[in-house]
Formats: structure tokens, C-alpha cells, sequence
């Protein structure tokens, strides 16, 4: 290739460097440092990557490549002034300057594209400006910076630069036109790889901003065919992880996933560009996790994380996104230690560089893990707060942080609420999944199947860890005490998560797994079987710190003991669960502990339930099943009973607490402390 720079002509397949005609000495490691500077022109090239590229077989320390980009200064200054042409990111790298007049095979006699005359000095002084800005996080100065120099001159890099910044201020309008500009620039220019690099961005702006899937993968195949033929490049790189994002999160294609993970890790090694790798291997991890492979994605996870702690990577915004790959990785293979671990180190690291975006993302995934460790307050608070920021700063990501609120809500017994927020979700996963939970909240066992069944339709086989939820939810609709399902089905449901979690070989995996097992031998009554599957889950449960799964286990374990006639052991399961499930405030479940709970009272007179205002132990049960949002027909279908039962219960509870209304009661008994 041969590129035009000022007054300079750089023919990389001759190594030789002209300047207006006039050969200069520049050989040696000094010569392919230029070259390399000035085929990554407008971007920091890391110190690391610099030294690799210029010294592939030799260990050199820093004053190698410093003395050298002093000797590249110095060929390419005039007596009347030293040369602007290479800029020092401090404690980073260097990057190119010098705006490309021409690029051109060096078989072509002509230039594939001009562009305007070089810039001037003061405006390189805005750019280089803008640029120390963005290094330094300070959005709203390197803003002005770029707007300043095109008040005077429109150039890609500029454009580029403004719409980064605007990018962190979360300035939609200005991102769109700033890059779609920049992108128009260096497609008339030439510049194939800056003008991919950019299209990438709008890809992801697309979806961020907008939720325009559709037009998000336009983009990265806009990006694609610009970059074909083109050498290995940190656009390659940038696009194969980019692309491996959408595949994974959007399409639910892990296999696919991984091979584009390992294109962006395959780039970055052979371009050493660390940062780049790393974000491959953390995509990859996920990858791999999703399809059962969790042991071997979690030595991927590691290898990050080790290289995130030693200092190797230097890109901001690249070692956010690889704490946000692993951590979702690890929700995903319910490996709740390790996420909250990154939680807190990529929310200290946002908070730092003013990483907005990234930190609510992030706090979305924080309030998952928050949630399985019962944390519900701290949940509610970092969803509520996660939804706020991005509403305003990447609307077309709040969809994961209202299913996430909807899944609280539906923990809660708040069901309404709940339906509202998963309808706001529209058809993320957690939210379809959340539907079919709520039918079954509500006793509608066929609604519950069908849509678990339709979810699982949706997540290819080869999606191993993101099916074990819905495989769980299928298990328990069909296997309801005194209304069995298809049995058969629920086996080969079964079946499947074993499958699932044995390959994994995490304990909430495998606790799931024994939970299920209980309902399957309980529906099959194989009740000593059931009792030690339930024991074993609530000893795994409880060993990964999960109190909300562990004391429905156990009100699980104890349905199984009074099905045996052990009653007293089962009364000491349940007061162990409505304990955790009082202090949790979870409704519904509550109310199905209180249901066994007075079944077997009568066994057990030291056990019975004493209301302190008058209300017996089934009219609180029917209380609390009323502030879950259930109608008297489908509380009589939880505690066996018939509906006009349910409102003799509902009209005893509105005269005894002095109200008027069921929502009366419900907040009136709230006030008590009842519920």
C-alpha cells in the first residue's frame, strides 16, 4: 500500500519514504514503526501492540520504542518546525495524527480516493485536544474540542470524535448524525476500515438507541463487506465480537456465537491487540456456558479476569464491556459468587471513567444476583434505579431491566404488577418466561404449559443453560398435587435438566434438578424418593445462598413428610420457611406454607395460628392470596377449596378488619404487619 500524508508519501511495499520527491533514511525497526502508525492512522495503538508488531521475536523494554518514535519525529520534521505527526497517549500508546491525503494499492497508479487538502496545525491542535479528552473520560470537553474544529473543517475523524463523546453523554441525535457523517466521509475518502469501524458503532447505536434489531444487522453486514479482503485490523476484531454479541443475546445461537468469538480472539492475537482479545474470551466463555460447557467457559471467564486484575488491558470502555460479558456469563450459569464479585468491580470502574451506560447495564445484572441471595430491597433499588437511567440514556435497552423488575414483583406475590411490567418487556425471554410463571401463580396449569412449551420452542436445544428455567416451570405444571399433568412429560422434561445441570455441575443448577426430581417422584408417589430429591435441594440451595428457592424447597420437603405422616418433622420445615419467607415479604409463597401449615394444625395444637386482630389462619392465607392479585376462584384452587367458601372467608376478613373493600384489607393488614 502506498499512503500520502502532508508532504510525504509512505510506499510500504518498496519501504521507502519521500517527501516532495526527496527519499528519506528511514530503515529498520524505525521504518516499520511508521508503518505501523500509519496503517492504524486516527487510532491509539497500544504500547504493547506496537512493541509485538516491530519486535515479534525479542523481548525490548519501553526506551526501545520510545527512542524509536523519537528518530520516526524526528525524519519527519522540518528545520522551521518539529513534527505533530505522531501523538503520545500518556501511560497507553501512540496514535497517527496526520489526516491521509490518498491511500492506494501500490500496483495502481492512481489514488482510489483524494480527500481535501491536509489539515492545518491549529486544527490539529482541536483534534489532538478532542482526543486527550476522550482518554481522559472528560466527555463534555472533548465535545466541545470536535465541534470547535468542525465549525471550520468537516473531517471523519472529527465527526467520529463527536459522535464518541456525544455517545458517553448519551446525546442520541447528535451519535446518529455525527457517525452516519463520519461514515459518508470515509467511504469518499476510502478509508474502508474506518469506514467499517464506524458502521459497527451505528449497528450498536441502533439497537441501544433505537431497538432496531433489524437495522442494527444491516449495519454489521454493511461492515462486513467493507472489510473483506482488507488485512486483520482491530475493525475485524471489533466486528467479530460485535457480531457475536447480537448472535448470542438476540438470536439465542451460542455455537454460532462461539465461532465469532473465536474469529475476534483469532484477529486480536495475530494483531496483539489484548484488549480485543479479551473481549473474545469473555464472549466465548458466555458462549460456551450457554451450551452446558460451563467448566470450560469458566476457565475462559478466568483467564479474563486474571488479565483485567494484572493491568493488560488499557481500553475504558473494552474492559467494561468484558466485566459485563462475564458477568452475565455467570448469571447465566448461576454462578452468583463470581458475578457479584465483577458486579462491584465494573460498577467502581464505571463510577470512575463516568461510564453511564455501561453501570446501568450492569446494575441490572447486579439486581439478579441481589435477588437470588435475597436481597430483595437492594434489587428493587438498583432495578428501579437501572430502568430510570436507561430510559433516558439507551431506551432501546430497558426491556432487561423491567423483566428483571417483573420477576421481583412476581417473587413478591405482586402478579398484577408483575403482568404489567413483563407486557412492558415485550419479548424478552425473561418476560415470556415470567408470563407463563404468572398463569401458574394464577392456577392456570394448560395456560402455563403452553407457554413454557412455546418458550422452549423458541430456545434452540443447543441453548442448554438459558432452557433449564423454563424445563423447571414445565416440571411443576405438570406435576400439581391432586391435578397430575402428563407424567410422561414431565420425565422427559426431567430428563433434559438433569442433563443440563450434570453437564454444568454448578449447586443451583443441581439443586433445580433435585427439586424437580421431587415433583416427579411425588406425582409418581414414590414419596421417599421425593423427600430425600427435596432434602437435597434445600441443602443446595441453601449452600449457594439462594433463602427464596430453599424455603419453597422446604415447603416442598414438608408437603412430602406430612404425605408420610411425619408431622412434626414437617411443621419444623415450614416454620424454617415462613421464617425467611416473612422477612423476604413473598406473598404467595407464604400463603401455600400457611395452607400446609393448617392442614396439619389439628396434629399439632402447639403449632396452631393465633391472629393478633381476630383473623383465623385460613382467612390470613385467603389475605394474603388477595394482595398477590388472585381472583376467589383461583384461591380456591390453591388452598382446595370451593369458591363460595372463598367468599364467606373474604366477607369474615372485610368486617373483622373494619373496611370496605378487598384492596382495603389488603393495605390495612399491610399497615398491621399481617402480610
Amino acid at each position: 500500500m502506498i499512503y500520502e500524508f502532508g508532504a510525504f508519501v509512505l510506499d510500504v511495499g518498496e519501504r521507502r519514504l519521500v517527501r516532495e520527491g526527496r527519499a528519506l533514511a528511514l530503515r529498520g525497526k524505525a521504518f516499520e514503526t511508521l508503518r505501523v502508525l500509519v496503517e492504524n492512522h486516527g487510532r491509539l495503538v497500544p504500547k504493547e501492540a506496537l512493541m509485538k508488531a516491530v519486535w515479534p521475536d525479542a523481548l525490548v523494554e519501553e526506551g526501545n520504542i520510545a527512542n524509536t518514535i523519537a528518530t520516526v519525529r524526528k525524519v519527519l520534521s522540518t528545520e522551521d518546525a518539529p513534527s505533530n505527526h505522531v501523538e503520545t497517549v500518556p501511560g497507553h500508546g501512540y496514535r497517527f495524527v496526520c489526516r491521509m491525503t490518498a491511500v492506494r494499492d501500490s500496483t495502481d497508479s492512481n489514488p482510489t480516493e483524494v480527500a481535501a487538502p491536509p489539515v492545518a496545525p491549529e486544527h490539529h491542535r482541536h483534534l489532538e485536544a478532542g482526543r486527550r479528552a476522550l482518554d481522559a473520560g472528560a466527555w463534555q470537553e472533548a465535545r466541545v474540542a470536535f465541534e470547535r474544529l468542525l465549525d471550520v473543517d468537516e473531517t471523519p475523524e472529527a465527526l467520529e470524535g463527536l459522535g464518541l463523546a456525544a455517545w458517553w453523554l448519551n446525546l442520541a441525535d447528535v451519535v446518529f448524525d455525527s457517525r452516519e457523517r463520519a461514515f459518508r466521509g470515509y467511504r469518499s475518502r476510502g478509508d474502508q476500515r474506518s469506514a467499517a469501524r464506524v458502521a459497527v458503532w451505528i449497528a450498536w447505536d441502533s439497537a441501544a438507541f433505537r431497538g432496531e434489531e433489524g437495522v442494527a444487522k444491516g449495519w454489521l453486514q454493511r461492515a462486513r463487506r467493507l472489510l473483506e479482503g482488507q488485512p486483520d485490523s482491530p475493525e475485524h476484531a471489533f466486528l467479530a465480537a460485535r457480531d457475536a454479541v447480537f448472535t448470542l443475546l438476540d438470536d439465542g445461537d451460542p455455537e454460532a456465537a462461539e465461532a465469532l468469538s473465536r474469529e475476534a480472539i483469532r484477529v486480536a492475537q495475530a494483531i496483539h491487540a489484548i484488549d480485543y482479545e479479551m473481549v473474545g474470551r469473555a464472549l466465548l466463555g458466555f458462549s460456551l456456558i450457554t451450551t452446558g460447557r460451563v467448566t470450560e467457559g469458566l476457565r475462559e471467564l478466568d483467564e479474563v479476569s486474571a488479565a483485567i486484575l494484572a493491568g493488560e488491558l488499557t481500553d475504558r470502555l473494552l474492559i467494561a464491556l468484558a466485566g459485563c460479558y462475564l458477568i452475565g456469563a455467570c448469571d447465566r450459569a448461576r454462578d452468583h459468587g463470581r458475578a457479584v464479585q465483577w458486579c462491584e468491580r465494573v460498577q467502581e470502574h464505571s463510577r470512575k471513567w463516568g461510564l453511564k451506560p455501561l453501570f446501568a447495564v450492569c446494575r441490572t445484572q447486579y439486581a439478579s444476583v441481589c435477588m437470588w441471595r435475597g436481597s430483595w430491597d437492594e434489587a428493587e433499588r438498583e432495578l428501579t434505579n437501572a430502568c430510570d437511567e436507561l430510559a433516558v440514556c439507551r431506551p432501546g435497552m430497558t426491556s432487561d431491566g423491567l423483566a428483571r423488575l417483573g420477576e421481583l414483583r412476581r417473587r413478591q406475590g405482586r402478579l398484577d404488577e408483575a403482568a404489567s411490567l413483563f407486557d412492558r418487556s415485550g419479548g424478552h425471554p425473561i418476560a415470556t418466561l415470567g408470563r407463563a410463571a404468572i398463569a401458574y401463580d394464577r392456577q392456570d396449569r394448560q395456560t402455563a404449559i403452553e407457554l413454557a412449551e412455546r418458550h422452549l420452542r423458541r430456545l434452540p436445544v443447543k441453548n442448554r443453560t438459558e432452557r433449564a428455567a423454563a424445563l423447571e416451570l414445565l416440571i411443576r405444571a405438570h406435576t400439581v398435587p391432586k391435578h397430575p399433568g402428563d407424567l410422561e412429560r414431565a420425565r422427559a422434561a426431567l430428563n433434559e435438566l438433569q442433563s443440563i445441570a450434570s453437564s454444568a455441575n454448578t449447586s443451583p443448577l443441581l439443586a433445580s434438578a433435585s427439586l424437580a426430581a421431587g415433583r416427579v417422584s411425588a406425582a409418581a408417589g414414590d414419596l421417599e424418593s421425593s423427600r430425600r430429591e427435596f432434602e437435597d435441594a434445600v441443602d443446595l440451595f441453601e449452600k449457594s445462598g439462594a433463602p427464596f428457592e430453599a424455603a419453597h424447597a422446604r415447603v416442598q420437603l414438608a408437603t412430602a413428610l406430612e404425605r408420610l405422616g411425619r408431622t412434626d418433622a414437617a411443621l419444623a420445615e415450614l416454620e424454617h420457611a415462613r421464617e425467611e419467607l416473612t422477612r423476604l415479604d413473598a406473598r404467595l409463597e407464604l400463603a401455600a406454607a400457611d395452607a400446609v401449615r393448617q392442614r396439619l394444625a389439628p396434629a399439632s395444637k402447639s403449632h396452631v395460628f393465633v391472629d393478633p386482630v381476630g383473623l383465623t389462619g385460613r382467612e390470613l392465607e385467603v389475605l394474603r392470596l388477595i394482595s398477590g392479585g388472585l381472583s376467589n376462584q383461583a384461591i380456591g384452587e390453591r388452598l382446595c377449596i370451593s369458591e363460595h367458601t372463598v367468599h364467606r372467608h373474604v366477607a369474615n376478613t372485610l368486617s373483622k378488619l373494619g373496611v370496605p373493600s378487598r384492596s382495603a384489607a389488603v393495605a390495612h393488614a399491610a399497615k398491621l404487619g399481617l402480610l
